[in-house]
């Protein structure tokens, strides 16, 4: 597969939320998107640094038709807020972006530890909220497009101890946190499946793109070593933030994306290049571990889908 942006499809008539869009893929994505005529929901915990990177887009896409939201993933008041504002809205794409990475030990509003709560279970409350917005009978399906990360290969769920109060390990507690959104991914398709809803739930990776993330956690550890070591990696090693977003949008507007694949670049190491379809890791493929996920992820965000459990052995 050599597929690029130029082969997104025309978006026109279509709505799309992107979480974490005033930088990095997200940026990228939502500009894509815009310049393919979406409305695009941009979904940001600054409204600030999203109106600056709206104007951003507008300068590349003049007729870019965006709305600039604030949603702080961190809080599941603001999620529910957000989500109650879009209440009416028909949303054809749903694009869970947003996430911070290897950051020292801190917590959400609500007492998540953040990486978690983030990257994980304010994707899975917001999800769920606009449900509705997202079930519709006519047209293409309605898609959910969960960003992961290659470090989910590392990850693994510990039930004892989801919010790392016991021991924390900055990038073991990242790698869960996408591990958990690839486990989100494949439960959410099966019960879309399940319950025949016109809808299909991907999960994506955007290899090593040159953003910001790498650099939240130095930052806020005040390592400059780190942080300069991070410079040269992403100038020598990443491949720009705008073919990070190629997985993404290729989710999110190929015709022949499927419900409940992964999709990655296929380049070196699986690091770059243009997007196709991968296999996750073994621990993402745990049906019982994602349901045990979802009733937990259901109890701590106080958020229960309208979806029916699946039954039998069914896979996404």
């Amino acid at each position: 597969m050599s597929w690029t942006a130029a082969d997104v499809p025309d978006q026109r008539g279509r709505t799309v939320v992107v979480t974490g869009a005033n930088s990095g893929l997200g940026l990228e994505t939502t500009r894509e998107l815009a310049r393919n005529g979406a409305t695009v929901f941009m979904a940001v915990r600054s409204t600030e640094r999203g109106q600056d990177a709206a104007r951003e887009v507008r300068e590349d896409v003049p007729d870019a038709d965006l709305r600039v939201e604030e949603c702080d993933l961190a809080s599941l008041e603001s999620v529910r807020s957000f989500a109650d504002r879009l209440a009416g809205e028909t949303i054809d794409v749903l694009i869970n972006n947003a996430g911070v990475m290897a950051i020292p030990r801190s917590e959400t509003e609500d007492g998540f530890e953040t990486q978690f709560g983030v990257n994980h279970l304010g994707h899975f409350a917001l999800t769920g909220l606009l449900l509705e917005s997202l079930a519709t009978d006519e047209g293409d399906p309605a898609r959910v497009v969960t960003v992961s990360s290659g470090v989910h290969e590392r990850g693994e769920i510990d039930f004892d101890d989801l919010q790392s109060t016991a021991a924390y390990d900055k990038w073991a507690a990242y790698a869960q946190s996408k591990l958990a959104n690839v486990l989100f991914t494949y439960e959410l398709e099966r019960r879309f499946l399940t319950a025949g809803m016109h809808a299909d739930s991907m999960a994506v990776h955007p290899g090593y793109a040159n953003t910001r993330l790498q650099f939240r956690g130095p930052e806020r550890s005040g390592s400059r070593v780190r942080q300069a070591a991070m410079r040269v990696l992403n100038t020598v090693v990443a491949q720009s933030a705008a073919m990070g977003a190629l997985p993404t949008l290729y989710a999110a507007t190929a015709p022949e994306a499927e419900g409940g694949a992964y999709y990655g670049p296929g380049g070196l190491l699986n690091m770059r290049g243009a997007p196709e379809r991968q296999a996750s890791s073994d621990r993402s493929y745990d049906e019982e571990a994602a349901r045990r996920l979802w009733t937990v992820s259901e109890a701590l965000t106080g958020v229960s889908y309208d979806l029916p459990e699946p039954k039998g052995d069914g896979s996404a």
